[in-house]
């Protein structure tokens, strides 16, 4: 199977694997495994953060934020594709009791201005408004890249107002790769801020939450409370360390991968793809061929040994990843042609 439906489906190297099996361990909840203090001291420093919490994924770091920022009752700013809203199963209203208030941006990517619009005086028959959450890079924007300049307007507009700022940073490396900004670049202005390395980086689990010392202590209760502390967790840490050390830089490979699969793409009678949108490792593009939706070609494509996702009736997501390379990309143009032929 040539897996294209996310760079979750990446799996552990063999290098990573026995870096796992010799990790260094101890009890993760208690402090005591040193491997997980590493990692968190690292991240902290690559995000330019006081300190830092290792746990599960990347969903529990946005959950655990949210918590943290906010009161039940609260509102929270973000685009109308953020994570958040569509794909964590309603915890931001289960857990933490907060209201999403969707900003309309562009490809996932919000102005100043447009949040300036949705601001509102704290009234008492109104919401109060917390935070402001980015998503670095924007998921459903097909991988777009945040400007700096625009993520820094952003988040002094919600200093001003007097509004805390979180960045969903699941894809930041990706991010930071394509355009030479550093992670601690991107995030600062971001009073908390999350990378995620069962993705792209290839580790089979984990993410890292970092903010102030002050914002880390009441991230560990959240933790505790809702089932993220764990125990000898360095052997999942140790592959994170191991992706920091061997799988960043080569996401370039993927943003090259996904390039070459958009351009393909373009060439093919029945397709509709923007190329020129393509900026990381997301590639999002249309079905328009007679008689086809996304459901019935991602189907097609799979009896052919290739997957992908329906994103919609007639849009579908191919994901490049550290698992497929430039093989795989033109084994899955010929899949899509011969489908489409056929």
């Amino acid at each position: 199977m040539i897996e294209l439906f996310s760079d979750t489906k990446t799996k552990p190297t063999a290098a990573m694997r026995q870096v796992m099996a010799s990790a260094e361990v101890g009890d993760e909840r208690a402090g005591e495994d040193p491997t997980v203090n590493r990692l968190v001291e690292r991240c902290a420093d690559l995000l330019g953060k006081e300190a830092a919490l290792y746990l599960p994924s990347g969903t529990m770091c946005n959950e655990i934020a949210l918590a943290v920022h906010c009161r039940p009752g609260d509102e929270v700013l973000c685009d109308v594709t953020s994570h958040v809203i569509g794909f964590e199963g309603g915890g931001p209203a289960a857990l933490a009791g907060v209201m999403l208030n969707p900003i309309a941006g562009t490809r996932g990517i919000f102005t100043a201005a447009q949040l300036k619009e949705k601001l509102h005086p704290d009234r008492p028959y109104a919401p109060r408004q917390r935070l402001v959450e980015v998503e670095q890079t924007a998921n459903l924007g097909g991988g777009a890249i945040w400007p700096l300049a625009t993520l820094r307007e952003v988040a002094d507009g919600a200093r001003a107002a007097g509004l805390a700022t979180h960045m969903d940073g699941a894809r930041l490396l990706n991010a930071c790769v394509a355009s030479g900004v550093s992670a601690a670049d991107f995030a600062q202005g971001f009073d908390s801020v999350w990378i995620d390395f069962s993705k792209g980086l290839g580790a089979p689990g984990g993410a890292v939450l970092a903010g102030s010392r002050a914002f880390i202590a009441e991230a560990q209760r959240w933790q505790f409370r809702i089932g993220g502390a764990m125990r000898q967790s360095g052997i999942i840490a140790a592959a994170c360390e191991y992706a920091l050390d061997h799988h960043v830089t080569r996401l370039a490979d993927d943003h090259v991968h996904a390039r070459r699969f958009a351009e393909g793409i373009a060439d093919i009678a029945g397709l509709h793809v923007d190329a020129a949108l393509v900026e990381t490792n997301l590639v999002y593009f249309d079905v328009v061929a007679p008689g086809w939706d996304a459901e019935k070609l991602c189907d097609a494509l799979r009896a052919r040994g290739v997957r992908m996702g329906a994103m919609g009736a007639r849009t579908i997501r191919a994901v490049t990843h550290l698992d497929v390379d430039a093989r795989g990309i033109d084994a899955a143009l010929v899949a899509l042609r011969g489908v489409l032929a056929a």
